[in-house]
C-alpha cells in the first residue's frame, strides 16, 4: 500500500536511489505514490564528499529524514546523514512489516481486489491502529474482539482474523507462579480439586489469546503457568487464577498462599 499524500517534515521514509548527480541523490519514496525526493550532496554523509557514489549507489534502499516539503513546487528535501543506525534498522523493519501486511490484505481479499475496496478496508483499519501490520497482529492475538470498533462488516473482519491467524507470528511470554492450598476438612482433597478447577477458569474467564495450566508440584504447592502476548496480560491472568483458587478454598474453610517462587528447587 502506498500513501497518496505527502510525507511530513521530520518523518523517516524508505526509498530507492533512482539517480545520482554531482549535486545530490534523487530517491523514489517507496511508501508514497509518485513521490520523489532530493538528498543534496551535503545531506548524503557527514564531512566533505568528493564523490557521491562512494556513499550510495543506484538501486540502493535507503532511509532518509524529510527536511522540508514544498507541495507547490512538488519538492521533497531529504537527509540521509541525519538518520542513525538504530533509526535505520527500526524504520526498515517497520517498512518490511507493512509489506507483509500488504500481502496479507491480498490473501484476505484476493490478489485481484480493486483499489477502491482495498483503500476502504485499509483506511478503516488505520482509523483504529497505527499501521496495517498492527491491525493484523492484534487480530491474530485477540481475534474478532480486536476489530470490534473498526468500521468493517462481519465478513471482512472474519477474513482479516483468519488471514492473521494463519500468517502472523505472534510474540508470546511465559510467566509462572505458585499457590499453596490447604484444607483441614474431611473432604479436603475434593475441596482442593475444586479450587484448582477454579484456578483454571471457565471459558468466559480466560481470553482466547491466553493459555493457562495448573499442575501439581508437591503438597501443598501447585504451579500456575500462563502464556500470553505480553507481560502485563500474563501477570494479570496469573494473579486472577491464583485469586480464584484462593477464593474457592477459603470459602470451604481452607487457606491459600500465592507466591512467585518455589519453596524448594525442582528436583
Amino acid at each position: 500500500m502506498k500513501y497518496s499524500g505527502w510525507p511530513e517534515s521530520g518523518e523517516l521514509v524508505v526509498g530507492e536511489v533512482d539517480e545520482i548527480t554531482d549535486f545530490g541523490v534523487f530517491v523514489d519514496l517507496d511508501e508514497y505514490e509518485n513521490k520523489r525526493g532530493l538528498c543534496h550532496i551535503s545531506e548524503v554523509a557527514s564531512g566533505w564528499i568528493k564523490n557521491v557514489r562512494d556513499h550510495v549507489r543506484e538501486g540502493q534502499t535507503v532511509v532518509a529524514k524529510v527536511i522540508d516539503v514544498d507541495e507547490s513546487s512538488q519538492q521533497i528535501d531529504l537527509s540521509i546523514k541525519d538518520v542513525n543506525e538504530h533509526q535505520r534498522k527500526e524504520k526498515i523493519q517497520e517498512w518490511k512489516n507493512e509489506q507483509k501486511a500488504d500481502n496479507w490484505m491480498e490473501v484476505a481479499f484476493g490478489d485481484d481486489v480493486d483499489d477502491e475496496r482495498y483503500s476502504a478496508v485499509a483506511n478503516a483499519l488505520l482509523a483504529e491502529f497505527e499501521s496495517l501490520y498492527d491491525s493484523f497482529e492484534s487480530a491474530a492475538i485477540h481475534g474478532t474482539s480486536a476489530l470490534e470498533d473498526v468500521d468493517l462488516d462481519d465478513d471482512e473482519i472474519e477474513a482479516i482474523v483468519d488471514t492473521a491467524r494463519q500468517n502472523v507470528s505472534v510474540p508470546y511470554v511465559n510467566v509462572t507462579g505458585y499457590v499453596d492450598l490447604r484444607c483441614p476438612t474431611g473432604d479436603g482433597v475434593d475441596r482442593i480439586k475444586e479450587a484448582l478447577k477454579a484456578a483454571e477458569g471457565d471459558e468466559d474467564e480466560i481470553p482466547e489469546e491466553i493459555e493457562l495450566e495448573v499442575t501439581y508440584v508437591g503438597s501443598p504447592e501447585y504451579r500456575i503457568r500462563v502464556r500470553a502476548p505480553d507481560y502485563k496480560t500474563a501477570e494479570d491472568a496469573l494473579e486472577a487464577a491464583a485469586g480464584r483458587a484462593s477464593e474457592s478454598i477459603e470459602a470451604d474453610g481452607g487457606t491459600a498462599n500465592y507466591h512467585r517462587d518455589r519453596h524448594e528447587e525442582d528436583e
